[in-house]
């Protein structure tokens, strides 16, 4: 198994030429019947063993976080993120192992956090965390610069996402700190920052048009990233959650919400859109199956009309990315994704 970034780094080593590797990726894309952009393609797996490493380095990390906390949170947190950031010099840097990558990646900034709350602890006693907005933005501020140092080590492709998600929750922890009512208004909060994460990934797409490098990777992440941040607050804000066979209007709002998300989602060739707003165009649908008198079998009408859909556009998306690419101007055109 090798993935883009063994094939760059096989151009770069002088073992195949620039000319053979962009004709090898030209045969498998006509081989599987689709462009490569298209297929959002991006590392998981190297092998059966990245599982076995993955579920050994939980427990081991799991057991040392366990005898940490119960010194002091402060000691839990740093125990695990300094043996994370140990096995990921082995397992990331050395082995290039994918899952195992994020799992270390993962234990490390998980550890970072519980340093910091434990900082908190030792500093201000028994009150609650999030009672220090404060405190909590310097914590998330000190977890968002340690991880992009583990970005600037090891080029975890997730990383990028995760710096960037913390770094944000440090914005709107200061935000909130400085004007506590926002507290109590945070979807726009949310929704914007979830804006900002789409916009950082839209310029890591752009970079990489024909997502042949890791750049796509790791806008990849950031999209997965950013939206839950944009389809939840927006459902929120616009009082399309807890709906019911009466709500007829607003579950077909939120059905036509769906459908402009699957444009944006064609427009940027990126599914996670569609994803993150399945289960409320599932909720929305099963909503007006009640309402028209189909009750018990509204789930499965609901599961057959989403899912012969969703497969439908699978198999047509090339198609049907073309057609709607086609209804932009050609300057913005331009700035997505190859098609």
């Amino acid at each position: 198994m090798y993935s883009d970034d063994d094939l760059d780094a096989a151009v770069k080593a002088g073992v195949l030429s620039p000319t053979a590797v962009a004709g090898f990726r030209a045969f498998v894309a006509r081989a599987q019947g689709t462009a490569a952009v298209d297929e959002e393609q991006f590392r998981l797996l190297t092998g059966f063993n990245d599982i076995f490493v993955s579920i050994a380095a939980i427990l081991l990390l799991g057991a040392v976080s366990w005898i940490g906390n119960s010194i002091n949170g402060a000691i839990g947190g740093a125990a695990l993120a300094g043996t994370s950031w140990a096995l990921a010099e082995y397992f990331t840097r050395r082995r290039r192992m994918a899952l195992p990558s994020i799992v270390l990646l993962l234990g490390f900034v998980l550890g970072m956090e519980g340093f910091c709350l434990g900082v908190i602890v030792l500093v201000y006693g028994n009150v609650p965390p999030m009672e220090l907005p404060f405190g909590m933005a310097a914590g998330a501020a000190l977890t968002a610069v340690a991880t992009y140092g583990h970005w600037r080590r090891f080029r975890v492709p997730i990383t990028v996402a995760v710096a960037t998600v913390t770094a944000l929750g440090t914005i709107m922890l200061t935000l909130v700190a400085l004007v506590p009512t926002l507290q109590d208004n945070w979807p726009p909060l949310l929704l914007v920052g979830g804006l900002v994460v789409f916009a950082v990934a839209m310029w890591w797409d752009a970079s990489d048009p024909t997502r042949t490098t890791r750049r796509s990777d790791v806008a990849f992440w950031l999209h997965l990233s950013a939206s839950p941040m944009i389809v939840h607050p927006l459902f929120k804000m616009l009082g399309l959650l807890g709906l019911n066979e009466a709500d007829t209007t607003r579950a077909a709002a939120a059905i036509g919400i769906y459908l402009l998300l699957a444009l944006v989602a064609l427009a940027v060739d990126r599914r996670a859109l569609l994803v993150s707003a399945l289960f409320y165009v599932v909720y929305a649908m099963a909503a007006l199956f009640k309402a028209a008198g189909t009750l018990s079998a509204s789930f499965a009408l609901t599961a057959l009309v989403i899912g012969s859909a969703l497969l439908l556009l699978s198999a047509l998306w090339h198609r049907v990315r073309a057609a709607v690419l086609a209804l932009f101007p050609a300057g913005l055109r331009a700035r997505l994704p190859a098609s």
